[in-house]
């Protein structure tokens, strides 16, 4: 009976703890893509693999028949070797922006699909549209173009509907029925778009911690694991840093202010922690492309700066356009002097979301200027009255319910001891 290909039986092996067969995890991803498997089977399937879970075979050929559901892009034909970065998301993460350029600019090709924000967490599609003129949708033939140009070398844009489809529609599926959380379903729905895009090689950066979509370390260890251990399997050479984000990375969150800070970052300048975050994923993507330039030689000589020039105007933008501020801003004001010893990441992107940085639900517009600036970091002294955080929004109303977010989200003490965390907490190949 574990092989019967309908989807009852397929639901009740997963349901009893058996193994799905490579014949069954192919024939219920291609019926559901094609619509014989109804949403509510799916769904049924879902849960049952949260609850019971995957083996790392099982989870190989899901990812496999998630791919095989849409078009596998195919880059081995251009000059130079293809690498891609995938971040699990966080507050504040806007390494994409001068990470893609860098990495172009050390001699390799950046194939970068990317998403949009949903919740707390920052999209990099609406980070970028807040540059005048740049579009997300950038056709096939125009994207191996740019890759191809030694100039340009990177593109960052939205993912095609033929892409993985069956994953697309199985997330709005997990989004809705407590569904998210199973280990395998997540690295299958990363790896699945991620190996269909065509890279060679891949770097993931996990985050770990109150920002990030895995709070615990194991949590997020696991999960690294299996998307490592999917992308070795489908012949992607794979690579994962476990990062932390209990606080938010750089000094904004919000679209344009963080277009802005990667500006700066790519001019030489930019917060620290953005800076070694940025130089130690390009190193990793540098060497698994096989190229042995150090990209902090890159970044100081001014080529990563130029190919982000090239990169966003062949999309469509002013690399020189003013970028959009918002109509309105409130500075929050330290309570009291003394160190500050916490900033929290999810308090920050909570905040930043409800001025309009980001949204409820698909599909809904943000605000290019809303968002919140950090004038502190955990470590710094602070003394009372002084800004702690200047948030923006182009709706007033919405100052309130963000400040609110953030009751509880900072705080101050007389401690001056204060031990700053390490950035980067493992590596896992």
């Amino acid at each position: 009976m574990t092989n019967s290909l309908d989807a009852v039986s397929v639901i009740t092996t997963k349901r009893d703890g058996g193994e799905l067969s490579d014949a069954q995890i192919d024939w219920v991803v291609d019926a559901f893509t094609r619509g014989v498997v109804a949403d509510e089977q799916m769904s049924a399937l879902a849960m049952a693999i949260l609850l019971r879970g995957m083996t790392r075979r099982e989870t190989a050929r899901w990812t496999e028949a998630m791919i095989a559901s849409g078009t596998r892009m195919n880059f081995t034909d251009l000059p130079r070797p293809t690498v891609d970065k995938h971040s699990t998301g966080g507050v504040g993460d806007k390494i994409t922006l001068p990470l893609a350029p860098l990495v172009a600019a050390c001699g390799a090709a950046v194939p970068q699909l990317s998403g949009r924000g949903l919740g707390h967490t920052g999209g990099t599609l609406d980070k970028l549209e807040s540059i005048p003129g740049w579009q997300a949708d950038v056709s096939v033939p125009a994207m191996r173009a740019m890759l191809a140009d030694p100039a340009i070398g990177a593109v960052i844009c939205a993912a095609g509907a033929d892409l993985a489809p069956a994953d697309k529609r199985l997330y709005a599926l997990r989004d809705v029925t407590g569904t998210v959380e199973s280990i395998p379903l997540i690295a299958s729905s990363i790896m699945s778009k991620k190996i269909a895009e065509g890279t060679a090689a891949l770097v993931l950066d996990v985050k770990v911690g109150s920002g990030a979509f895995m709070k615990n370390r194991d949590d997020a260890h696991a999960l690294a694991t299996a998307m490592v251990e999917l992308g070795r399997d489908a012949g992607v050479k794979t690579v994962a840093l476990l990062t932390v984000m209990d606080t938010p990375l750089g000094r904004t969150a919000g679209n344009a202010l963080e277009v802005a800070e990667s500006v700066e970052v790519l001019a030489g300048g930019g917060p620290a922690d953005v800076v070694e975050l940025t130089l130690s994923l390009a190193r990793e993507m540098v060497a698994q492309a096989g190229l042995t330039v150090d990209p902090a030689d890159v970044l100081a000589s001014g080529k990563a700066m130029d190919h982000w020039r090239a990169m966003v105007a062949a999309q469509g933008g002013d690399p020189d356009a003013a970028l959009p501020v918002a109509k309105h801003s409130e500075v929050v004001r330290a309570p009291r002097s003394g160190v500050l010893t916490q900033l929290d990441a999810m308090g920050v992107g909570i905040a930043a979301w409800r001025l309009g940085a980001g949204r409820e639900r698909q599909g809904e517009a943000v605000q290019a200027g809303a968002g919140i600036e950090m004038h502190a970091k955990p470590g710094d002294i602070v003394v009372e009255g002084q800004p702690l955080l200047t948030l923006h929004t182009d709706t007033p109303a919405a100052f309130e319910r963000a400040i609110d977010a953030l009751d509880g989200a900072y705080k101050i003490s007389d401690t001056d001891d204060v031990k700053q965390p390490d950035l980067i907490l493992a590596r896992i190949d």
